[in-house]
């Protein structure tokens, strides 16, 4: 990976002679990637690893002296009482650009960008200003749809998200966003590509999965973030009787990521504890290795997150087949992962494909009972998640599904 400086305020300059302020953004992620130079068969041979946006990360310098002017040096002495703060800013702009976008394009967008989040940061001082007590400002990038896209807002440190609340309501109204679900809580900021996740959990690993192809079909899918959560992790063995609980950990997750609650993600005796406290249990419960069901899972929801569910029963696992409609329109309105569990089984269900026409089903399975590393490719290829037929559930056995209930709130 190579290095580019640019000079954008005295007319665009940059380190590589090839690069000029005509040259398109594709030519500067052409030359950084690159090992000869820039060319282009390097290129190709990187591009074809790449899916979806290429992220470049500039740093911002600042010059340290400046060029010494032909007037003599002038002494203004201020009388009135004055008030000297100084406070490091973490100063972070994003910029959106398709590849094809000129680079004097680009520098005047970062600049402008820059100055904008100054400002905005300023407000932000002054607003939660107490006296001599200062919050630092945060910026916050945020992926909205379109036409707003890649927006930046700032927000005092130290303020939660629950007294913000007028603040998301102004910004709602102004990107014309819907009224009934968070787009502007700190949860909801976008994760560059490039970026890790400290918790090592993987996240959204469907988005890797094509659909499948049937005809008439339409898609329907969990709508925001997850985690994967399965067999076997935070150093739990909990192979054979843990897969509810991985499962409502996965649901769990998806609440707290889409800003819904702060609340971490319950452990297994947490979860234990709240059906202990709501009397589904009794105190020996916790610890203990007994499986839980969907009626315990909504339980749970609503005692730590307060969430409601609805519960769907499912006579036997032939029918599961015919329930494409209530399905489609639980993602379609709610978006939230459903958990089934049958026998002493449980899954994730994150989507369906189904045709109103003919009832042709298939379910998108997240499947808890994996045991192995967060290693995308083989829960991919493998299946742990992965389009299922009707086939793969048990045809004579009950079902019951939890669907989790979205709050209608920013």
């Amino acid at each position: 990976m190579k290095k580019l400086l640019i000079w954008p305020n005295t007319g665009f300059q940059s380190s590589v002679e090839s690069l000029t302020e005509a040259s398109a953004c594709g030519d500067i992620l052409q030359w950084i990637e690159s090992d000869d130079g820039g060319s282009k068969k390097s290129s190709k041979k990187k591009d074809k690893k790449k899916s979806g946006p290429t992220v470049v990360n500039m740093k911002l310098l600042f010059e340290v002296t400046e060029p010494a002017g032909n007037t003599a040096p002038s002494l203004i002495r201020v009388s009135t009482q004055q008030h000297c703060v100084k406070m490091p800013l973490p100063l972070d702009c994003a910029l959106s650009v398709t590849t094809d976008e000129r680079l004097e394009t680009v520098c005047t967008g970062l600049v402008e960008a820059l100055n904008k989040q100054l400002a905005d940061m300023e407000e932000v001082v002054l607003q939660y200003r107490k006296g001599s007590s200062f919050l630092v400002p945060q910026p916050f990038h945020f992926q909205l749809p379109e036409p707003a896209g890649l927006i930046t807002v700032v927000y005092p440190a130290g303020v939660p998200d629950s007294q913000l609340q007028a603040v998301r309501e102004d910004l709602h109204r102004k990107f014309e966003l819907p009224c009934d679900r968070p787009y502007l809580r700190r949860a909801n900021a976008f994760h560059f590509p490039d970026a890790a996740y400290k918790d090592g959990y993987l996240r959204n690993p469907h988005i890797h999965l094509n659909p499948p192809n049937i005809e008439d079909a339409k898609l329907y899918l969990v709508q925001g973030v997850y985690s994967y959560h399965h067999y076997m992790q935070d150093h739990v063995d909990d192979n054979g009787w843990g897969c509810a609980y991985r499962s409502l950990q996965t649901i769990c997750s998806w609440f707290q990521q889409q800003g819904y609650v702060e609340t971490a993600v319950p452990t297994h005796t947490q979860i234990q504890q709240a059906l202990v406290d709501v009397g589904d249990k009794e105190p020996r419960f916790v610890g203990s290795r007994q499986w839980i069901g969907s009626i315990e899972v909504q339980a749970v929801l609503n005692q730590l997150l307060g969430v409601t569910s609805k519960i769907m029963f499912v006579s036997q696992g032939s029918e599961l087949a015919t329930k494409g409609r209530e399905l489609a329109n639980h993602f379609q309105t709610e978006g939230t992962p459903v958990m089934i569990g049958g026998g002493v089984l449980a899954h994730t269900i994150l989507g369906v494909v189904w045709s109103e026409n003919t009832g042709q089903i298939r379910f998108l399975i997240l499947d808890p009972h994996y045991t192995g590393g967060e290693d995308l490719q083989t829960i991919t290829d493998k299946g742990w998640c992965g389009w299922k037929g009707p086939e793969f559930w048990d045809q004579n056995a009950y079902y019951n599904l939890c669907l989790p209930q979205r709050p209608k709130s920013i």
